[in-house]
């Protein structure tokens, strides 16, 4: 497997609406809806690639800190990932940790945190995933109660 930063063009902007699509239909994470272009162009693109296969992407931007005081300071540079997604059949070989790291490596110097959020139906997994595994820190929760009517 190889992971590595690709600039996006049609071909890849069509693989990652491909998976967006398989990843909408898996149903694991509240509300996702598959891509289109706007919500990829203008983030920096990560692949793993297995072959010619792709097997997961991770994409996302530079921001700087401008009302999460609470969290860190103004003017704080972060990279916030917007998506990382990795093929079901390719889940717990490292795939994903290896795009974080290739993400980390990238924005190490541009960057002062890396920061995400998910709606996963699977907490659990996914806060080992980057908590344990790739060391990030939980610093806040949105949590929501459906109401009966």
């Amino acid at each position: 497997m190889t992971v590595r930063e690709v600039q996006l063009d049609e071909d890849i902007l069509a693989r990652l609406i491909d998976l967006s699509v398989d990843w909408e239909q898996e149903g694991c994470c509240y509300g996702y809806r598959r891509n289109t272009a706007a919500d990829i162009k203008g983030n920096r693109v990560f692949l793993a690639m297995e072959g010619e296969q792709t097997v997961g992407y991770l994409f996302g931007h530079m921001e700087t800190e401008k009302d999460m005081d609470s969290i860190c300071p103004a003017g704080t540079a972060f990279f916030e990932v917007e998506e990382l997604y990795v093929r079901p059949e390719c889940r717990d070989k490292g795939v994903g940790r290896a795009l974080f790291r290739n993400v980390e490596n990238a924005v190490r110097d541009q960057a002062a945190l890396i920061m995400l959020g998910t709606a996963t139906k699977n907490f659990r997994a996914i806060l080992h995933f980057y908590i344990d595994e790739l060391g990030m820190e939980f610093w806040s929760a949105r949590l929501f109660k459906r109401l009966e009517k």
